[in-house]
C-alpha cells in the first residue's frame, strides 16, 4: 500500500500541483529555477499551462531524473489525448491502480511507447535520452527523415541501433543537442529540466506538413513514391509501419510555393508479399502560403502531362526547325517547339497524346532528318507517357574507337590494333551490308532488315567508366551491328560486346 501511495503522490506532484487560476500560475517561480537557466522559460510555460508542477516546498527540482511514468503523464497531457477509454497496456508492472495507468494505456494503444522484452514497462525507471528522443519523435509525428539524411556528430550515435535515426531527427529540428559536442549520451537519464525544454521545442520546431496513414490513401500500405518535377516544392517520406501496431504512413513537408506531381506505390491486401495487390495513384501537390505558413493539399487526377520525346542529335549537327506528323502523315505542326534535352546533345519534342509519330527535323545546311517517335500511356499511373523514340539511319560509317565515346577510359593503342575481325552470326548478309576499309579501322554497315549481328575481333581492348576506386572496367572482344525498325523507319547501330572484369 505504502508504495502504491508513493507513486500516486508523484503524479500529483509532477502533473497537478499547480495553482489553479492562470494569473497565479504566470506569476509562479520555482525557487530552484532562476530565470537565467536555459530551461526556465520552458519550464514556467509548462507550468503556466497545468502541464508540469512542482513539489510543495516551492521547488521544481530540475535536476532530478524524469521517469518514463512522469514522461507518459506529461506527454499524454501536451497532445490532449484521450484518458476516459484507455485500452489495457498489458504492461506486468502497470496496474489499473497506478497514477500513470491511463496515460501509459493510452499512449501504448497509439504505440507511441512501448516496454522491456521481459513485458515491463518500468514506469519508475528515470527515461533514457535515447528513450525521450523515440517517443517524441513518435508522440508528435516529427518528420521520419532517414538516419544518413542527417550529418551524424554524435560518436555514440549510429544508425542500426533503435533510437538512432529519432535522435539526429531532434537534432536536425534543433530539438536537442548532445551532452558535448561530439556525444548524445544516449542512456543517460533525463531531468526534469531536460524535459521540459525537450517537449516545448519539440512543439514548436515540428515543421508544417501533411500526415497521411495508408488507410486515408485507400491503401493497406506504402511502398514508395515517386516525383519528377517540382522536387523542390516539398519533401515526400514514407514511414513505415509496424505489423500489428501500425500502419505506413505519408509525410509530406512543404518548402516553397507551387504545383509540383506525387506518384504514389502502395499495395492492398494482409496477405504475403508475394501476392499484395499494388495501387499506384498520382496526385498534384499543391503548395500555397497563408497567413504567412505554407499549405500543402493533395489532388488526386487522372492527367497525364507532356512528355519529351529525345532526338539523337549527332556531334556537329544543329537543327533549325522541326515538325510533327502522324504516322499515316497527317500534319500536326510545321514549326514544333522543341529545346535541348539536359545533359545531352540531343533535342527534346513536347509530346501531348498517346500515339505513333514521325518527326522531320531540318538542320542546319538543308539536311534532313526523320525520327519515329511512340507514345503509349504508362502501365502505372505516373503523370508522363512512356516514350520510345528512333532516328533513321539506313547507313553507318565508323571508326571502331567511336564504340568507346561513353567510355571514361579505354587503351587507345589497343583499340587502334585491334587485327582482323569476324562475323560470326550466320546470315548476317540478309541483316547488315558490313565493308572495313582496308589498312584501317573504320567500317561502312548498311542496313537490311531487322536484326543483330556479331563481330569478333582478333584483338580485345580494356575500358573503364566512372574514376579509379568507384569505376566499372571490362574488355571489349568485338562489335554489335544492330538493326531496328519504328514506325516504317529503320535504323543501324553500332555497340561494344564486353564483358565486366570480375573483380568489380
Amino acid at each position: 500500500m505504502k508504495k502504491k501511495l508513493l507513486t500516486i503522490f508523484g503524479v500529483l506532484v509532477l502533473v497537478c500541483s499547480l495553482p489553479l487560476t492562470g494569473n497565479a500560475a504566470v506569476k509562479q517561480r520555482f525557487s530552484d529555477v532562476p530565470t537565467t537557466k536555459h530551461f526556465a522559460e520552458a519550464v514556467y510555460e509548462l507550468a503556466e499551462r497545468n502541464i508540469i508542477g512542482g513539489y510543495p516546498d516551492g521547488t521544481f527540482k530540475p535536476g532530478n531524473p524524469i521517469t518514463r511514468g512522469q514522461a507518459a503523464a506529461i506527454i499524454a497531457k501536451l497532445k490532449k489525448m484521450d484518458l476516459t477509454n484507455v485500452k489495457k497496456p498489458n504492461f506486468k508492472d502497470v496496474s489499473e491502480s497506478n497514477g500513470y495507468y491511463k496515460a501509459i494505456a493510452a499512449l501504448s494503444e497509439a504505440n507511441i511507447i512501448g516496454g522491456y522484452e521481459d513485458g515491463r514497462y518500468g514506469p519508475n525507471d528515470p527515461i533514457k535520452r535515447g528513450q525521450l528522443a523515440s517517443i517524441l519523435v513518435k508522440a508528435f509525428d516529427l518528420p521520419r527523415y532517414s538516419f544518413e539524411a542527417t550529418k551524424n556528430p554524435f560518436k555514440d550515435v549510429v544508425g542500426y541501433e533503435s533510437h538512432g535515426s529519432s535522435i539526429l531527427i531532434l537534432y536536425r529540428l534543433g530539438i536537442a543537442g548532445g551532452t558535448s559536442p561530439d556525444r548524445f549520451s544516449i542512456n543517460a537519464p533525463v531531468t526534469r529540466g531536460q524535459a521540459a525544454k525537450m517537449m516545448k521545442a519539440t512543439e514548436e520546431s515540428k515543421p508544417t506538413m501533411v500526415s497521411l496513414e495508408a488507410k486515408e490513401l485507400g491503401m493497406d500500405g506504402i511502398y514508395n513514391v515517386k516525383w519528377r518535377t517540382g522536387e523542390d516544392l516539398y519533401e515526400p517520406i514514407v514511414v513505415d509501419g509496424i505489423a500489428g501496431y501500425s500502419t505506413d504512413r505519408l509525410q509530406l513537408i512543404p518548402l516553397k510555393e507551387g504545383t509540383a506531381m506525387l506518384n504514389l506505390i502502395g499495395y492492398n491486401g494482409n496477405v504475403p508479399i508475394e501476392q499484395h495487390r499494388h495501387i499506384f495513384k498520382k496526385y498534384y501537390v499543391h503548395v500555397k502560403k497563408v497567413t504567412g505558413e505554407l499549405k500543402l493539399t493533395l489532388e488526386e487526377t487522372n492527367d497525364y502531362l507532356p512528355t519529351e520525346a529525345p532526338l539523337a542529335v549527332y556531334a556537329g549537327e544543329k537543327v533549325e526547325n522541326i515538325s510533327l506528323s502522324t504516322v499515316e502523315g497527317k500534319l500536326l505542326n510545321d514549326n514544333a517547339a522543341y529545346k535541348k534535352c539536359e545533359g545531352t546533345q540531343n533535342v527534346c519534342l513536347a509530346i501531348d497524346e498517346p500515339g505513333s509519330y514521325i518527326a522531320k527535323a531540318r538542320l542546319v545546311g538543308g539536311k534532313e532528318v526523320r525520327y519515329a517517335i511512340e507514345a503509349k500511356k504508362p502501365e502505372r499511373a505516373y503523370f508522363h507517357y512512356d516514350i520510345k523514340t528512333l532516328r533513321e539511319q539506313l547507313t553507318y560509317v565508323f571508326d571502331m574507337k567511336a564504340l568507346f565515346d561513353h567510355n571514361d577510359y579505354y587503351d587507345k593503342e589497343a583499340a587502334e590494333n585491334i587485327g582482323k575481325h569476324k562475323i560470326v552470326t550466320k546470315n548476317a548478309e540478309e541483316i547488315a551490308e558490313m565493308t572495313r576499309d582496308s589498312g584501317t579501322n573504320v567500317f561502312r554497315v548498311t542496313a537490311k532488315k531487322v536484326g543483330t549481328v556479331e563481330v569478333e575481333f582478333e584483338n580485345h581492348v580494356y575500358w573503364r567508366t566512372g574514376q579509379p576506386g568507384d569505376a566499372v572496367s571490362g574488355i571489349t572482344s568485338g562489335m554489335k551491328i544492330t538493326v531496328l525498325e519504328m514506325n516504317g523507319l529503320i535504323n543501324i547501330s553500332a555497340s561494344q560486346i564486353y564483358e565486366i572484369n570480375s573483380d568489380m
